[in-house]
């Protein structure tokens, strides 16, 4: 039987739903599964990852290791993976989890791959798929390792209503402290706005915005939805928005239930940040905007005038 270890997301010392994501799909696949959770005083958050899927728990919980750093993150995860007999290690898809998983691969002489899609087993043999040249195609990858250490695409799997585990837990020793690189401190966003990763709705803005009063009427429908607010490339080289909102193929990939696409044209790069967002939503003056190819639902239109319709719709919907 097949054996995936999960890296379980935890950010500000909550456990992000792509836990329980990859631990369905790992289920799904009939395999074995186990989660390790890494940082300082998180041994509350064991239910939540019995509950995320996981039937065995390694627990990395040390003072040192309250701020994140790749080289004792990885320890951490090679320990598990060895201690549970792994060939399959999946991070979601977070910073965290790129810059750890190539360390994880070379400490145990694994494949390692980025933005995967699917993953299926035929006997021993692994194969991933993965989107490449800005998701103009996917690759179907056979792997030639007995392991595989993988980074899985922002909403590429979905959660088991009612999926559960059991509760097993091991803890593992704090790892050695990284001589090389000595994290300080880290500096988040002090917007108090809702991360992109995270966000169930996201509003992103493009050209259409023309200027700063339009980010900011299509920043108003972000806020009445309480959702992400994003951007495309050209916002941001135009100064309007900080580069953390960016999402496409040098920005962000986010993949939420509602994304909605205001006054973007959908150029390749930007369809690569957000094309896996489960509905999507565009406004644009142009009816041949590529945009609409992948759009589930498209309003031709100005949005300078639509986006005011919006807001009142969804004001009713509210009342």
């Amino acid at each position: 039987m097949a054996k995936v270890l999960i890296v379980a997301d935890i950010k500000q010392g909550v456990l992000k739903g792509s836990t329980a994501e990859l631990s369905s799909k790992a289920k799904a696949i009939g395999a074995e599964t186990a989660v390790v959770a890494i940082g300082s005083n998180i041994e509350s958050l064991i239910p939540d990852l019995v509950n995320a899927g996981s039937d065995t728990q390694y627990i990395a919980d040390d003072p040192s290791l309250e701020l994140f750093s790749a080289g004792p993150y990885a320890s951490c995860v090679v320990d598990a993976a060895k201690q549970f007999g792994a060939n399959l290690i999946w991070f979601g898809f977070s910073e965290s989890g790129k810059a750890a998983a190539p360390r994880v691969a070379a400490q145990l002489d694994a494949a390692c791959a980025t933005e995967i899609t699917d993953v299926t087993l035929d006997g021993d043999q692994i194969e991933v798929v993965r989107p490449a040249i800005a998701n103009k195609v996917m690759q179907r990858i056979k792997v030639n390792t007995d392991q595989l250490v993988a980074v899985v695409r922002a909403g590429a799997f979905e959660a088991t209503e009612g999926i559960t585990g059991t509760e097993n837990v091991v803890k593992l020793s704090a790892p050695e402290t990284d001589l090389k690189a000595v994290i300080k401190e880290l500096i988040s966003d002090a917007s108090g706005e809702i991360d992109l990763a995270d966000a169930d709705v996201v509003v992103s803005v493009g050209r259409g915005a023309k200027d700063q009063a339009g980010v900011d009427l299509v920043k108003e429908l972000a806020n009445d939805l309480q959702a992400g607010f994003g951007a495309s490339r050209a916002m941001i080289d135009g100064g309007f928005m900080a580069h953390n909102k960016q999402v496409g193929q040098t920005g962000k990939i986010v993949a939420p239930t509602l994304y909605m696409a205001i006054g973007i044209s959908g150029a390749i790069q930007h369809l690569a940040g957000m094309n896996g967002s489960k509905v999507i939503l565009a406004v644009n003056k142009d009816p041949e905007a590529p945009i609409f190819n992948v759009a589930d639902y498209g309003i031709v239109g100005d949005l300078f005038e639509v986006v005011p319709i919006l807001r009142e719709e969804i004001k009713k919907v509210r009342a």
